[in-house]
């Protein structure tokens, strides 16, 4: 997958994500592409480890992959701001 696909789905994924957890209006496009790629990645490994397909394409089903790592990516970093 060339580097602007990457940029896409993560800006894609970034964004639904960030707006599943509620925080689009502290985030801007710039945040939203990196949360959206490292999610991908996040939701690659976790769903690896449960057994399913990680990120190994560009379709709807590596976008929801990259939604869910988004979210959890968000969640974890909330999680880290209360302690």
């Amino acid at each position: 997958m060339n580097i602007l696909a990457w940029i896409v789905l993560g800006g894609l994924a970034g964004w639904i994500g960030s707006m599943l957890a509620k925080t689009d209006h502290s985030q801007g496009i710039i945040l939203n592409v990196v949360v959206g790629i490292i999610g991908a990645f996040i939701g690659g490994i976790v769903f690896n480890f449960f057994g399913g397909a990680g990120v190994t394409g560009f379709n709807i089903y590596i976008l929801l992959v990259a939604i869910i790592g988004s979210v959890l990516l968000i969640t974890l970093i909330r999680w880290a701001k209360h302690i």
